[in-house]
């Protein structure tokens, strides 16, 4: 059965006028349901992450200044959110959904998380809409109880997986593989133990047989017995953010590489949603909605 972390606590609590498209943590998981490709008993509904496993990614007093509302108004202005409890409360319930879905995946063969995929928390700060790194959070709790030893994380937001990168800097057991817009944010890339920069406006078929080839090799040459996926949706070439020219089928082949290359080689899989910013709404839930599709069709 496919398991999906979601909750009423993943809308963000922010103002109406925000910028953030807030409502896709609400419609997606409806639409799914009205489409018949999930059931309600597909959902888990998380509790907070417990603190120590933040403690094995965050330094101990960026966590005490984020749970404690105590970062500096420019801190506050890097993570791009109005920072409150809601806020944080929303964090640590996302980063455990991530956690414990590798439990689903590791029974499954896949997991999903509607929320997640925040790549952009580093070890000591938040930045671009991500306060805690939910994709290493919970790779570093499975290396810490021994559930993995060699993990590798598929990164294809549109933007760098900059904070995934600095945070395994220096731990071989997890590779980290950052296939993004090499002219988008972040301006000031970290290095991740591949990074594959895509020149503006690349298409399919050029963005697919990169990823293939690439993504077969990593596979081959680092044979990782778990893999988490930040399936990103803002590659788009509808996407107000990036500068990619995906189409949505391109997406939706994109998903179907990966999930299968993690099933055909018996890989459990953890997948985070990331970032979608097209102006009309319908591609975000669309582009988003076909990674599930895809998981139900090779999985189930």
């Amino acid at each position: 059965m496919l398991k999906i972390a979601w909750t009423e606590k993943y809308v963000l609590p922010l103002p109406p006028n925000h910028r953030f498209p807030m409502s896709k943590y609400e419609v997606l998981p409806q639409q799914l349901l009205h489409e018949g490709t999930i059931r309600p008993d597909n959902f888990f509904a998380p509790a907070p992450v417990e603190e120590r496993w933040i403690l094995k990614t965050h330094d101990k007093v960026y966590w005490q200044n984020l749970s404690g509302l105590l970062l500096t108004p420019k801190q506050i202005r890097r993570t791009g959110f109005p920072l409150n409890q809601a806020l944080v409360d929303r964090e640590v319930v996302i980063a455990n959904g991530t956690l414990l879905g590798t439990h689903y995946a590791k029974q499954f063969g896949i997991a999903m998380n509607i929320a997640g995929g925040t790549h952009h928390a580093f070890t000591n700060r938040g930045e671009g809409f991500c306060l805690l790194n939910d994709i290493a959070i919970a790779a570093n709790y499975l290396l810490a109880e021994g559930l993995a030893a060699q993990i590798l994380v598929v990164d294809l937001d549109v933007h760098q997986g900059n904070g995934t990168a600095e945070i395994f800097r220096n731990e071989p057991r997890v590779f980290t593989f950052s296939m993004h817009g090499a002219n988008n944010y972040p301006l000031m890339k970290e290095t991740s133990d591949l990074d594959i920069g895509l020149p503006d406006h690349t298409p399919d078929r050029f963005y697919l047989n990169t990823l293939d080839a690439n993504l077969k090799n990593l596979i081959d040459t680092i044979q990782p017995d778990f893999m988490f996926y930040q399936s990103g949706v803002d590659i788009l070439d509808t996407d107000k953010l990036g500068r990619l020219s995906v189409t949505r089928e391109g997406c939706k082949q994109r998903d179907r590489t990966v999930l299968e290359a993690a099933f055909r080689n018996k890989i459990p899989l953890m997948v985070s949603m990331g970032g979608g910013y097209s102006p009309d709404f319908r591609d975000i839930i669309e582009a988003h909605a076909n990674t599930y599709r895809v998981a139900q069709e090779i999985y189930f």
